[in-house]
């Protein structure tokens, strides 16, 4: 996934009984963003920030999806926890996140493993990709993809 490149044609399962598939919207800015696992401290941080900056991104007509490998399940007791207006995309089977290029080498406690890389795209109005965040930090990231979108 590069700069002027489109959304990628998957169709996944998403919060509310609902599939999407992300190359279908148009017309609207899209915020994608990766995490790697539901409640857990900076995934909930992250998500909080969306939520809370949520009405400012809607005024700049752009909606908001947050995909990880957890199960629809489990996506819905986190979407309701924390009253997320956006819903989650569940790739448990990394369809998504290949195309996207997200699952990293990771290292924790000393052993290796594959895993989710933290990361975040802004698509235009016509399904291109526009901006990119990669091995993002949670502090101040949110308040920079609405700036990003702001200026498109």
């Amino acid at each position: 996934m590069k700069i002027g490149d489109k959304l990628p044609n998957i169709k996944l399962e998403a919060t509310g009984e609902q599939s999407i598939n992300l190359a279908k919207i148009k017309g609207q800015k899209v915020v994608v963003y990766f995490y790697p696992k539901d409640s857990t401290p900076g995934c909930t941080t992250e998500g909080q920030n969306f939520r809370d900056l949520f009405s400012e991104f809607e005024s700049h007509n752009c909606i908001i999806f947050g995909v990880s490998r957890d199960s629809i399940k489990s996506h819905e007791r986190f979407k309701e926890k924390q009253a997320f207006p956006f819903d989650l995309l569940s790739d448990p089977d990394e369809a998504l996140c290949k195309a996207f290029d997200v699952i990293k080498l990771k290292k924790m406690y000393g052993k290796e493993y594959l895993g989710v890389e933290r990361s975040t795209f802004l698509f235009d109005e016509k399904g291109k990709l526009a901006h990119e965040w990669r091995k993002v930090r949670v502090k101040g990231h949110v308040d920079e993809v609405l700036e990003a979108v702001s200026q498109l």
